[in-house]
């Protein structure tokens, strides 16, 4: 089975107010050291794989640059990184290579070295298109900013563009979030990502939120109610543009779905090297159960070589995530292939959460697969809760 490779580069030229990752600006006096060990790790991988008990796979068909902001990186530690790749896995030709990138970060000297490694799909974290609003959480861009890097890419050949939004932001209405909406849908770009605003204590943010202050614009946020509606717009207007929604955050146009994601909500096997960097291998040693393996999320911890952790997937844990995972995806799950996997007795005993979630309008049946509604999109996280065990 191909595999996905991820890597994480967690270095950003400002931290976000509502960034609740694993990234941070840092003195690019680290940078080199952080690159150093991303290649040792990737030439150790085939050997970290199976000491965790999991199937090496050597062939890629997706590699994905996240952050943090990679192309904040120097040309050649970029190039390092895409050279330590190729030289320990077996890239697809048609491989999908992804970069994210802030706007305003793709130099005349990162774009080459992207072309140069094979760079196909590029993201751009634009979160909005009205500068008071990108300003107000700590974007440094603009919007012309995005519209001049969105033609210098395409100008280089690379036309597979994800932009990126977020409904909720502080001073964000109801016509600002057109406004955003409809220029994405005029860039003609073929795949859109839309997140709802999280409020939890692991960002700035989300934290002045729970406090109830006014710190980074807070009191300009607009409440769930509205940020749903936002969402619900988004849905509705991307999808009416041809760019349709295949999963709860994602929009594409057809062939245009990113390869990369698609892997971590099927189950697929993916390796990830760099801070807070996740895995998903199948288990060498018990039919249909998966490892898991997860990097420290501290970048000192990560460049020293602090342990990795690992996470045994069991049968049934299996079984949940297949759920949970394969219904944030508008096709949903397909019973019949659950039941071939994990047996007709496991399907069976989830009828009555499937029914009562159906009664709620949560999910909703099609054929022999069950998916969300769009109620259930915007309490996802109630569904998939309903089939976790507890613990």
């Amino acid at each position: 089975m191909l595999l996905g490779v991820y890597i994480s580069v967690p270095f950003c030229r400002t931290k976000c107010s509502y960034c609740n990752f694993a990234s941070d600006v840092f003195s690019k006096a680290v940078f080199e050291r952080y690159v150093d060990r991303l290649c040792l790790d990737i030439s150790s991988a085939e050997r970290v794989a199976k000491e965790a008990g999991g199937i090496f796979e050597r062939e890629v068909d997706s590699i994905y640059l996240g952050g943090g902001t990679p192309t904040i990186l120097e040309s050649a530690q970029l190039q390092r990184i895409f050279n330590a790749v190729r030289a320990d896995f077996g890239v697809t030709p048609d491989c999908e290579i992804t970069v994210e990138c802030a706007p305003g970060t793709l130099t005349p000297a990162v774009l080459t070295v992207l072309l140069s490694c094979g760079v196909n799909r590029v993201s751009l974290g634009v979160q909005s298109f009205i500068d008071q609003e990108a300003a107000a959480v700590g974007r440094l861009h603009k919007r012309t900013t995005v519209l001049d890097d969105i033609a210098r890419l395409r100008t280089a050949g690379i036309t597979n563009i994800n932009v990126d939004l977020i409904a909720g932001l502080p001073h964000q209405t109801t016509e600002s979030w057109r406004i955003s909406l409809q220029q994405a849908i005029d860039t003609g770009v073929p795949h859109a990502s839309v997140y709802m605003l999280e409020v939890d204590d692991d960002s700035r943010l989300g934290r002045e939120l729970i406090a109830g202050g006014t710190r980074y614009h807070a009191h300009s946020v607009p409440d769930e109610d509205a940020t749903a509606d936002f969402y619900i717009e988004a849905s509705e207007a991307l999808n009416a543009a041809g760019i349709s929604q295949y999963e709860i955050s994602n929009f594409a146009r057809p062939g245009f779905e990113s390869r990369h994601n698609l892997k971590y909500w099927t189950r697929k096997p993916y390796l990830g090297f760099g801070v807070d960097a996740h895995s998903m291998l199948h288990s060498a040693h018990r039919q249909d159960e998966a490892v898991r393996l997860a990097t420290p999320d501290i970048l000192e911890k990560y460049v020293s070589g602090s342990p990795i952790q690992r996470t045994q997937i069991s049968l049934s844990a299996a079984l949940e995530e297949t759920f949970f995972l394969g219904l944030r995806l508008n096709r949903g799950v397909d019973l019949v292939q659950v039941a071939a996997e994990f047996g007709q007795t496991a399907v069976e005993q989830l009828q009555p959460t499937i029914a009562d979630l159906e009664k709620q309008a949560l999910l909703e049946r099609s054929a022999n697969s069950i998916r969300l509604t769009n109620r259930g999109r915007l309490l996802s996280n109630e569904v998939f809760q309903s089939f976790l065990t507890p613990a």
